[in-house]
């Protein structure tokens, strides 16, 4: 639904006479060079610049702007871009959200855009927010306008769009992926809003620890900085105080600052921590450290690394299930993002704190190690080595193979170690839960190869 009179003139009002407006509204960027981040999709003769009338490529030639669909994560800018795009261009925009529209208002937009175009040449930008949220239908609906460049579309999507975009919208548009913003991103933005007139206008100052609390506050997500900035430096005016104290902050958000320095020893500490309760299978302890991470904005993606590990050195075969769900959650997490990612990283904490413990694959390739680099080595067995070429056979190389698939028990009683440790016994599994059986398994294996005991 385009905007009406009321919504047009509330808008311009808006323009006008800012100071009634959230803070994150009034220090929206007015032109490209001002958007904080996503710089690879603001080099010059990118889909966006080009969006807003810069470059060569007109809509009637056989280079004009095409339809984008930006998908990131929440505050990183879409809504952002979509309002440069509006202020910066002459075209016809429209705004719609896919929460409140349907194929009606589309269609509506669609038959505008037409009318708009062949009675006074003018172009319309469609703004479709959550496109997500739209049926398989009401894509549809927005093909023939997409195809025909009726309109030129821009979609913003927080999900996936390979499995919420239909493809045929997807093949006829470009995906502009959006990246979380850094803290130095937001930073940036915050120190901008304290000091511009659209922002405080240097009602407040911010000293490093509010600041620093507020990044992780904010957790790359500057529509959440701005908001808790606005509201803390409210109740900083409203003390009669020009600083916004690290507990004025805490005090209007409900957030306290952990106390944890990501470049500092607590970053090693907490992360130590979480480890050994994971290894210790105290799982509320796991889940208190790993909280302690995710409050103070530590990278997820470093938190899922060390499950990986853990799972490994840890709990090895004993669950064998423990380094899947490890590796689905890091994934998970470099998909999803905070904050969905913190649940994906409580179950994967979950699980291998609460995993049987076995430390036999950690202590066995130590073992190995240690004896490779005394120089226990030597030459690979004749028999073991590569037959395929010419000559090997002289060379006696593959010769006196057995290949145990020939055998009824699967199994050749045949030297595989260099001489130099052909009876170490690097492995050396527990009983402990799925480890059980792979004990019986050394130890029958052990038997067959004919193996004594080191």
């Amino acid at each position: 639904m385009e905007p009406d009179l009321f919504t047009a003139a509330a808008e311009d009002r808006q323009e006008k006479e800012p100071a009634g407006s959230p803070l994150a509204v009034r220090m929206r960027p007015r032109a490209l060079d001002e958007v904080v981040g996503q710089q690879h999709l603001l080099k010059p003769g990118s889909p966006l610049r080009r969006l807003v009338g810069e470059g060569t490529g007109s809509p009637a030639g056989p280079a004009g702007p095409s339809s984008v669909i930006l998908w990131g994560p929440p505050g990183t800018g879409k809504t952002t871009l979509a309002y440069v795009v509006s202020k910066a261009t002459d075209k016809r925009f429209v705004e719609l959200s896919a929460i409140t529209a349907g194929v009606k208002e589309v269609r509506a937009v669609i038959d505008g855009a037409r009318r708009a175009t062949g009675g006074y040449g003018k172009e319309t930008v469609l703004f479709l927010d959550e496109i997500h949220r739209f049926s398989k239908a009401q894509q549809d609906s927005l093909l023939p306008a997409v195809e025909n460049r009726w309109v030129t579309l821009i979609a913003a999507t927080t999900e996936n769009p390979y499995f919420s975009v239909i493809s045929p919208l997807l093949s006829r548009s470009l995906l502009l992926t959006l990246e979380p913003l850094t803290d130095d991103d937001v930073r940036g933005l915050l120190r901008r809003a304290l000091a511009d007139e659209r922002g405080l206008k240097g009602a407040v100052t911010l000293p490093k620890d509010t600041e620093d609390h507020l990044l992780r506050i904010a957790g790359g997500d500057a529509r959440r900085a701005l908001t808790a900035l606005e509201a803390a430096a409210g109740a900083a005016l409203d003390k009669g105080e020009a600083e916004v104290s690290l507990e004025t902050l805490e005090e209007t958000v409900d957030r306290a600052a952990v106390k944890y320095d990501r470049a500092g020893d607590q970053h090693y500490d907490v992360a130590s921590a979480l480890i050994k309760s994971i290894r210790g299978s105290d799982v509320d302890a796991a889940l208190h450290y790993l909280a302690r991470m995710i409050e103070a904005g530590e990278d997820p993606r470093f938190i899922a690394r060390r499950l990986m590990i853990s799972a490994s050195e840890d709990i090895g075969l004993a669950d064998p299930n423990a380094l899947p769900i490890a590796v689905a959650a890091a994934q998970a997490v470099a998909m999803i993002g905070f904050p969905e990612a913190a649940l994906t990283l409580s179950h994967a904490t979950i699980a291998l704190a609460l995993a049987p413990k076995s430390n036999a694959a950690t202590t066995a390739i130590g073992a190995a190690l240690d004896d490779v680099r005394k120089g226990l080595a030597g030459p690979v067995p004749a028999h073991l080595r590569d037959g395929h070429y010419k000559g090997a056979a002289q060379l006696g190389h593959a010769q006196g193979y057995v290949y145990p698939h020939d055998l009824s028990e699967g199994i050749a009683a045949q030297q595989y170690a260099p001489d130099a440790i052909k009876d170490r016994e690097y492995y050396t599994p527990t009983r402990h839960g799925s480890e059980a059986r792979y004990a019986d398994a050394v130890e029958w294996t052990r038997k067959h190869l004919g193996r004594k005991r080191s």
